[in-house]
């Protein structure tokens, strides 16, 4: 089981950690919600919980709970600039369908 995140991905997390002046890194799960079902939830974590699964790329840690990790196993974090648009993207092999708007998943 893993997660992963990509160069430009660690980069971004990291400066923001560093401009934030604290964080261990960044914590992935997922919530129900929308049309298809369930939704990536990403947020910076301050600590580890007990029950945490730790994966770390390029220095960089992201913490998933056990309930998410079934859901979003084998995923790679992202961070991608388009135009005048950036943010974070999930490549999740499990993921057999998208909503229209792009807000939810199926696995």
């Amino acid at each position: 089981m893993a997660v992963t995140l990509s160069e430009a991905a660690a980069r971004h997390v990291a400066r923001y950690i560093a401009r934030r002046g604290k964080g261990v890194g960044v914590r992935l799960g997922i919530k129900t919600t929308g049309c298809s079902g369930l939704a990536y939830k990403l947020e910076y974590a301050d600590e580890v919980a007990p029950e945490d699964h730790v994966f770390e790329g390029h220095g960089v840690k992201v913490l998933v709970d056990p309930k998410s990790l079934p859901y979003i196993d084998g995923t790679e974090l992202d961070f991608v600039r388009e135009g005048l648009n950036e943010g974070f993207k999930f490549h999740n092999p499990r993921e057999k369908d998208r909503c229209g708007c792009g807000e939810s998943f199926r696995v």
